[in-house]
């Protein structure tokens, strides 16, 4: 299973979110992790829409994990943002001829759902604890 760039990225900020001693902006955390601003705003977008991430504007604003997105599930989080989707497109413009017979996207589906449980108890506070956490502190916000 190979995840999307913006979960990648989602999972990235929802880090250096917990550990950040006080909010950022979408810029800082963005050059702070290293990836374009443009793909970071988009992210934050989800993750405010998901309630793990608070956006404040104007003078003392920012971003800020919320206490529901500290104790999230990665488990739900990789749900929610890769979408319920196949791991194979079995109906796609040309559709398989095997679709109607096909035992291989059941074992697809449920190999799928494996990797989502495996997810399933990590918490975002597990994934910043020692060593990552300082990691994460000094990629410093600009």
């Amino acid at each position: 299973m190979r995840l999307t760039k913006s979960t990648d990225i989602a999972l990235r900020i929802v880090m250096r979110l917990a550990v950040a001693d006080e909010p950022a902006t979408t810029r800082e955390v963005a050059e702070a992790m290293g990836v374009q601003y443009t793909h970071a705003a988009k992210v934050v977008a989800q993750l405010q829409h998901l309630g793990v991430v608070e956006a404040r504007r104007g003078r003392g604003g920012g971003l800020a994990l919320t206490e529901a997105g500290r104790s999230s599930s990665i488990g739900f989080l990789v749900r929610e943002l890769e979408g319920n989707g196949d791991v194979v497109d079995c109906e796609g413009e040309v559709p398989c001829p095997l679709s109607s017979a096909c035992r291989l996207r059941r074992a697809l589906r449920q190999a799928q759902e494996a990797f989502y449980a495996s997810l399933d108890p990590l918490r975002v506070e597990d994934l910043v604890a020692d060593p990552t956490g300082p990691v994460l502190l000094s990629l410093r916000l600009r």
